[in-house]
């Protein structure tokens, strides 16, 4: 037996499974680590380590019923098979964890998901790829086929090399970067710099002689990749976006190109390495000469093949072995990563019984089908553009290939709706060949209604699509759609108010997530998530209730109850989100000193939830329990300047904070405006 099913069987025969040092110090052992290198790995101490190996040979020696121990562990257990009875222990353990484990497939798969299939031999060649000085890597998909999560290992995997990664999201940059080229490349550079944590020098290197190309160039070249040794590992996702904006797209995509040009002369840019990942065809007129998606390695998804169908079934807690149950549900939704794991969600929830998977497979293409909210966002796409409907209409509509006109064919291949053999269209699956014929064949009186109600479906969506999954705060998306317009707002009103952002970061977090597990950190975040949410309401139901009184009695109050200068009387005046990892954003119409105030009670209330936290071998700690960090930031709202500045200035004193010590608010100094 293999070491994998050693641990199987024991968690499956414990109660309580067994703890991460437990199946460190297990795995280890079998290839034959000493204590002490166990010990030093795992950050714990020898004598501990010992003592938990000392309990495992007993637990392993009672389930075999004959002496086990670290010298003859390998031994005696690798040569021999499970039995059936421990072979369907496993496989009732693995059913309910699974059940437990269950993840409903949004966004990109976490790194310690074990419904994560590798399409060797891709994740070998991008590795192999980014290692390469200089290198270009270009990932195309349409949506939901698992681009996020390559690129979330990708960066993964420079992390644990050693490496500096930046990931850009084009979608997370207002519509007004895109105005022109010099905003664009500046607001580029400046957020690569925020997330280096290097602070941003633009005005040293920016030169408006040169052109705001050059000096983009002279800012990577000068300041970006001499930073460190090390290489730069830069992820731009949605490019696509950029393809919006042809003035943009014609000036920089052959910028990017030359990035990659000049790495075969100057060894300062081969530490750059570039992924670019987008899902639509160029439809910007570039040469081929410019044409920065025509080098180094591209990488085009594929479907799940019918062997990984049924490893991912497997990982289920599904038994496909067989491959009928595959044939038939790749039969009607091929194998898109995500309509296979969306449909074995629902099944693990109803026990994967056959006839769970016939019934699923007959709803699917109707409007009680599991597909139905996410196929119907098509609708609506569909219907603003009459042109595209038309021409999604024939190919659903016709029993042999369609020829159409070759911009609206990469359109709808593009969207993920059809195949393109040769010139040809044809459904990407069954399924949407069944369900989008039927909407296209409704009543002209049925689609308006429907209409109505595919609207009212998609505010949800978007409503949904705002909130983070985990803390049920509102996301960075939302957060950034929110800071503009109360800046718009506030510029609008002239009333002189000012706006304050407070940036909240746990300190130390990810060795937190290396010690305790990813479920304890996640626990963490939600409990600190509700105890932030939870003191902002608090004050703003105290404030509405000492406004109320001090506008009746004109009584004096402390600076939380008549609060002059923050809008408390106004559930929509104070903003909680997550800002992203371990980091929280709270918006709010206050001045420096509430602000301030603000934060030093957010910081006193976390530091009170008493998370503790042992670090063995890290000093400098702030405390033995979970701590946080405060950046503040206020300015009035100023149409001369972008919300980002007010973002910057947070960042600026957030690492202001943790320069100084940690488990502290720092505030930013006076903002002052360009003139």
């Amino acid at each position: 037996m293999t070491i994998d099913e050693v641990v199987l069987l024991l968690k499956a025969s414990q109660g309580n499974g067994l703890t991460t040092l437990q199946e460190m110090v297990l795995r280890a052992s079998w290839e034959g680590k000493t204590y002490t290198s166990i010990a030093l790995a795992a950050h714990y101490g020898e004598e501990r380590v010992r003592k938990v190996a000392s309990h495992l040979w007993q637990l392993l020696s009672d389930v075999w019923r004959e002496p086990i121990n670290k010298f003859n562990f390998r031994q005696t257990l690798e040569s021999r098979r499970l039995s059936k009875a421990q072979q369907q222990l496993i496989q009732e353990f693995n059913r309910a964890a699974t059940a437990i484990s269950l993840e409903f497939p949004s966004g990109p798969v976490s790194l310690n998901s074990k419904f994560y299939i590798p399409r060797s031999p891709i994740e070998e060649n991008v590795y192999a790829e980014i290692a390469e000085p200089g290198s270009v890597i270009c990932i195309r998909a349409s949506k939901k086929m698992g681009k996020s999560s390559l690129v979330l290992r990708l960066l993964t995997h420079g992390a644990q090399k050693g490496w500096r990664t930046v990931n850009l999201d084009f979608q997370q940059a207002d519509k007004a970067i895109f105005s022109n080229l010099d905003k664009f490349l500046r607001w580029l550079c400046a957020n690569i710099s925020r997330e280096l944590q290097l602070e941003p020098k633009l005005n040293d290197y920016w030169n408006e002689e040169m052109g705001s190309k050059v000096s983009c160039c002279v800012y990577f070249q000068k300041y970006l990749l001499c930073a460190a040794d090390t290489p730069l590992v830069l992820v731009l996702n949605e490019v696509d976006w950029v393809f919006e904006y042809p003035e943009i797209a014609e000036e920089f995509l052959p910028l990017v190109r030359s990035w990659y040009e000049q790495a075969k002369s100057l060894e300062i840019w081969q530490k750059l390495r570039l992924v670019l990942v987008y899902s639509t065809e160029i439809i910007v007129p570039l040469k081929l000469s410019q044409f920065p998606f025509n080098v180094g390695l591209t990488i085009q998804l594929p479907d799940f093949s019918k062997q990984q169908v049924q490893d991912l079934a497997q990982r289920h807690g599904l038994d496909w072995t067989d491959g009928k149950d595959a044939e038939n549900l790749m039969a009607m939704v091929g194998g898109h990563p995500y309509l296979v794991r969306l449909a074995l969600y629902h099944l693990v929830g109803k026990s994967g019984l056959e006839t769970n998977l016939r019934q699923l497979l007959q709803q699917a293409p109707t409007a009680t089908g599991i597909y139905h909210e996410y196929l119907s966002q098509y609708i609506l796409t569909l219907r603003q553009e009459p042109e595209l409907s038309e021409a999604f209409f024939e190919v659903v509509n016709s029993s042999t290939p369609v020829k159409l006109p070759p911009v609206l064919a990469y359109k709808l291949k593009n969207m993920g709706l059809v195949n393109l053999e040769g010139d040809r269209c044809t459904p990407m699956c069954e399924l949407y060949r069944l369900y989008f014929r039927q909407q296209f064949n409704m009543s002209d009186d049925l689609n308006h209604v429907r209409m109505a109600q595919l609207e009212k479906e998609n505010q949800q969506l978007r409503v949904l699509s705002s909130l983070d999954e985990l803390t049920q705060l509102p996301n960075y998306r939302y957060f950034q759609a929110y800071l503009q317009a109360q800046w718009q707002k506030a510029i609008q009103q002239r009333e002189g108010s000012p706006l304050s952002l407070i940036l909240c970061d746990i300190d130390y977090f990810k060795i937190y997530n290396k010690i305790y597990g990813t479920s304890s950190g996640d626990q963490c975040l939600q409990r600190i998530a509700q105890t932030i949410q939870n003191f902002v309401k608090c004050q703003l139901q105290t404030a509405k209730l000492t406004y109320a009184s001090s506008n009746k009695n004109n009584s004096s109050h402390n600076i939380w109850e008549t609060a002059p200068m923050i809008h408390l009387c106004d559930d929509s005046s104070v903003l909680v989100a997550r800002y992203g990892g371990e980091e929280f954003a709270i918006l709010c119409q206050a001045d420096s000193d509430t602000s301030m105030d603000i934060a030093e009670k957010i910081r006193t209330q976390i530091k009170d939830l008493a998370i503790t936290c042992d670090y063995p071998g890290i000093g400098g700690l702030p405390a033995t329990v979970l701590t946080v960090s405060l950046g503040v930031a206020s300015c009035i709202p100023d149409a001369a300047v972008e919300p980002n500045m007010l973002t910057d200035a947070a960042q600026q004193a957030l690492g202001q904070a943790k320069r100084q010590g940690r488990d502290r608010a720092v505030l930013a100094q006076m903002i002052s405006y360009p003139t």
